[in-house]
């Protein structure tokens, strides 16, 4: 994957004629990570535990003058539609026209779409949320969701922004592999076909931010031989002001 990142500096201003899709997104992601501790810092933000309201305010932060004039060329669509009547948490969107690989993107166009849980998940029956639900009837897992196409489903790379309200990231991601492991065992019916090479692996980690980057792979079941890569980015949601 470094070889194909975009370094700190290239992403400031504006696209230039070459650059790819993929490294692109993975720069969204690099700067979206580097943002997550300013955000949950901002003195002027409510401290607010609700997905959808931590959502909401992720979105503004990342489109506020200051911070987009860091990254101009994208910015930020909270609740874009997806797959039928789904909508995606956060999605990153061109600025401005442009072309990359022979594609032209405009404003309407999704360059990466990021889906947000709670680490825990709010209710004790939705502990595993992040991986899967337990009622294959309600695709509500966070990772179930693009492994089905319900999110994400004309991307191979997308990610998933978790907030951490208890515990460690570290004890996180030994929950989560713990729960992907279970499902190869035991799938719950919803038609994922999940194996051990899903599981997430650390890329890295920034203890004095609260900031982890993880990374994993998972086959599609909506498409043939297709697999979907997700950077997970997680921020440990401490309160400074205390």
């Amino acid at each position: 994957m470094d070889d194909e990142s975009i370094s700190e500096n290239q992403y400031i201003g504006k696209i230039t004629a070459g650059i790819k899709l993929r490294m692109l997104q993975l720069a969204i992601i690099n700067f979206v990570l580097q943002q997550l501790p300013y955000w949950r810092d901002d003195p002027d933000r409510a401290d607010e535990k609700s997905e959808r309201l931590l959502n909401s305010q992720l979105s503004k932060y990342l489109n506020s003058p200051n911070i987009h004039n860091i990254f101009p060329m994208i910015c930020f669509s909270h609740e874009e539609p997806q797959y039928g009547s789904r909508d995606i948490d956060i999605a990153a969107i061109p600025s401005e026209k442009f072309i990359i690989e022979a594609k032209e993107y405009s404003k309407y166009d999704t360059v990466l779409v990021f889906e947000c849980k709670r680490l825990p998940a709010p209710e004790v029956e939705r502990e595993k949320e992040y991986v899967a639900g337990n009622d294959p009837r309600k695709i509500s897992g966070g990772i179930q969701r693009f492994k089905l196409g319900f999110h994400g489903d004309k991307h191979d790379l997308a990610a998933i922004i978790g907030y951490v309200q208890d515990k460690t990231c570290h004890y996180w991601q030994d929950k989560i592999n713990e729960w992907i492991l279970e499902l190869v065992k035991k799938p719950i019916g919803d038609g994922c076909n999940w194996n051990p090479n899903e599981i997430l692996s650390m890329i890295k980690e920034n203890m004095s931010a609260g900031v982890t980057y993880y990374l994993s792979s998972h086959n599609r079941t909506s498409k043939a031989n297709s697999k979907i890569e997700l950077h997970h980015l997680w921020v440990v949601m401490k309160n400074e002001k205390e």
